[in-house]
């Protein structure tokens, strides 16, 4: 009984072309009739040039909605009324803190409280000038100025700082018995108004001819993979940043949801259209290597050779062939690789 041997795909490949290498090019190939089932071809079309680009980016909060409080005085608190992640309303009490200054502005101003009442009796009784009743009621009424930008008097140098604006916290974790000075660079708390956010897309250097204000965008998060934020570049830096050497775009969003947080990590579609048409095929079929891309045609039935490309642009899907390739023509989208590499042997 004679042995059956069976041998794999990319030895059919080469049995078939082997045997008549002098009379083939160098970049054509004639595939065996039993590996031309395993073989898939796409038709080259011409179509209206749409790029697709995906960018990195992260949720900001929007700075003209963000509250930073910073140390006015050194002090110590003495109560914490939020924590990290909370939501308030504005003139809700956020930290008791005692401060020596502030028992300092306390003191002056139960004097000057003393003064003018002397005073406006004096003036009453003959004793003072209008000049000097005055006076003694700017004094106190500075005092009272000075002391209310730190917060409600509560007595005996305790003082309670309120939320100046609705939102929510986004900084801040010092709790009960936490020293602070004015020199610290860490502010007390930082209050935002998440009801609308920045987005703040990576540009690289290679995306820039793609990339302009006014563009859509589709937002996609990990947190909702299945939901796409849609939203409008509404400007793009010039000036790149020095440490990831990126452009950032900005795309101002509602979150009146509040599905986006602040650091939260993001992907951003970016889809440009132009009236320019292109042979386009899947995506699938280019080939890198050697810093090119390369396709593999059909030229007839069962013929193949290499072809060198230059892409114009692409999307998930498909790429827009600027040279190599005409409307018509087919590409192979299926074992291509292995064609190509028996190809380059020869």
């Amino acid at each position: 009984m004679t042995k059956k041997t069976t041998y794999p795909l990319f030895l059919l490949l080469l049995f078939a072309c082997g045997n008549n290498t002098e009379n083939q090019p160098t970049t054509e190939s004639v595939i065996s009739d039993a590996f031309l089932p395993n073989v898939q071809t796409a038709q080259v079309e011409s179509r209206q040039l749409q790029q697709e680009l995906t960018l990195t980016g992260r949720v900001t909060a929007d700075p003209g909605r963000t509250i930073i409080h910073s140390p006015l005085v050194s002090g110590v608190i003495v109560q914490s009324h939020f924590t990290l992640g909370d939501r308030v309303r504005r003139g809700q009490r956020m930290l008791d803190i005692r401060s020596a200054e502030l028992s300092e502005l306390q003191s002056e101003l139960a004097i000057a409280q003393r003064t003018l009442q002397s005073t406006q009796s004096m003036f009453e009784s003959g004793m003072a000038t209008e000049l000097e009743l005055v006076e003694a009621r700017a004094t106190l009424e500075k005092l009272q100025a000075d002391l209310a930008l730190f917060g409600e008097n509560r007595g005996n140098g305790v003082f309670s700082i309120t939320a100046p604006i609705s939102g929510y916290v986004i900084e801040g974790e010092r709790g009960t018995g936490s020293t602070f000075s004015e020199e610290d660079d860490t502010p007390l708390f930082v209050i935002a108004d998440l009801s609308t956010v920045w987005v703040m897309a990576n540009v690289h250097a290679s995306d820039l001819p793609f990339v302009r204000e006014g563009m859509e965008v589709g937002i996609t998060t990990l947190s909702y993979p299945d939901r796409v934020f849609h939203g409008t570049i509404h400007s793009l830096s010039r000036v790149f940043d020095p440490e990831e050497r990126v452009l950032r775009a900005r795309i101002i969003m509602d979150n009146s949801d509040f599905k986006l947080i602040p650091e939260m990590f993001v992907l951003v579609t970016v889809k440009n259209r132009t009236a320019q048409h292109f042979p386009a095929i899947p995506s699938d079929a280019l080939i890198f290597d050697d810093n090119r891309h390369f396709v593999v045609v059909e030229t007839s039935h069962g013929n193949f050779e290499i072809r060198s490309v230059v892409v114009q642009g692409h999307n998930n899907y498909m790429s827009y062939i600027a040279e190599g390739l005409e409307e018509g023509e087919k590409v192979v989208v299926q074992n291509q690789l292995l064609i190509y590499a028996e190809l380059r042997q020869r």
